[in-house]
Order: structure tokens, then C-alpha cells, then sequence
């Protein structure tokens, strides 16, 4: 007695199709991964190197404008994440607040722009997320625009200019 069917063709291609989709999904799953790993890996000392490239900016600028009182920025730690805030007094008051969340391979950058006319303060937020470049580099990226920052020295300069000229973007 023969027990073998017979596959019709439209069951063929459905099987097809979810093997292929099974595929995609196994492919997408391992370079979830391999960006989890380099997150763990990387994500702490990438956020050291921006907090101390933003700290040497800083200092450049303040030397700049030595005696200004209104540009004496100062830069503190916050969270033992790695996460810290810097803060320029009145009469243009910004504060910026990094918080990275290694876990979700992303960092809140929260802007509280206080204005002197008695309005209440301005508040910008930028979620900038840690990704791949495919290879072993591990580089921030701009939520909302999708640009990319290779280095600290850009994402720096990109996050502390509305801080040093106290206007948002």
C-alpha cells in the first residue's frame, strides 16, 4: 500500500515562501545580535569618549570667552550609566541632559532652553540610537534625520552648538 500525497503546487509555494521568510527572519535575528554584542562591548567607552570629547570642547570654548560669566558652562556626571548634563548659565540658560540606556542601544539628549522673557522654558528632545556599521564599529545615529556620526568630535559639535549659542536648532 503506497501512503505517499501528492503536494498540490499552491502548497509548494506557500512552503517556499515561509521557508524564505523563516530565513530573512533567522538573518535579521543574527545581526540583532551581533549589535546587542557590540553595544555590551563598545556602547560604555563609545559614551566616555563622547562625555570627554564634549568636556575638552567645552573647555575650548570657555577658554575662548575667558571672564564671560554668561559662557561658564560646567559639565557633571548624573548617573553611574555614564550619563551626565551640561549647563550654561543665564541671561541664554541651556541645560543638556545625556542619559544612554545601553540596553535599548539608544541615548536621550534632553535640551531646557530657559528664555528671558518670562515665557516658560523651551524643551527639545533627541534620541540618538548606537549602530553598526556592519563591521566592528559602533556609531551613533540621529534618530529623526538618520545622520550618522563616525566620530565624537561631530556628534559633539552637532549637540553642543545649541548650547553654546543657547537657541535651538
Amino acid at each position: 500500500m503506497d501512503t505517499s500525497v501528492v503536494v498540490a503546487d499552491w502548497i509548494k509555494r506557500i512552503a517556499d515562501d515561509e521557508r524564505k521568510r523563516d530565513a530573512v527572519r533567522l538573518r535579521e535575528d543574527e545581526k540583532a545580535a551581533r549589535k546587542t554584542d557590540l553595544v555590551r562591548r563598545n556602547g560604555r567607552r563609545l559614551v566616555d569618549e563622547l562625555h570627554a570629547t564634549m568636556t575638552r570642547d567645552i573647555e575650548a570654548f570657555r577658554s575662548e570667552c575667558a571672564g564671560d560669566p554668561a559662557r561658564d558652562i560646567v559639565v557633571e556626571a548624573t548617573s553611574p550609566d555614564g550619563g551626565f548634563a551640561i549647563r550654561k548659565p543665564a541671561p541664554s540658560a541651556v541645560s543638556l541632559t545625556l542619559m544612554p540606556n545601553l540596553d535599548t542601544a539608544a541615548m536621550a539628549c534632553h535640551y531646557r532652553f530657559t528664555l528671558t522673557n518670562g515665557l516658560p522654558p523651551r524643551e527639545d528632545r533627541i534620541d540618538v540610537t548606537f549602530v553598526g556599521d556592519g563591521g566592528e564599529t559602533l556609531q551613533m545615529k540621529h534618530h529623526g534625520t538618520g545622520q550618522v556620526f563616525a566620530t565624537g568630535d561631530a556628534l559633539s559639535e552637532f549637540l553642543l552648538a545649541p548650547v553654546f549659542t543657547g537657541r535651538p536648532r
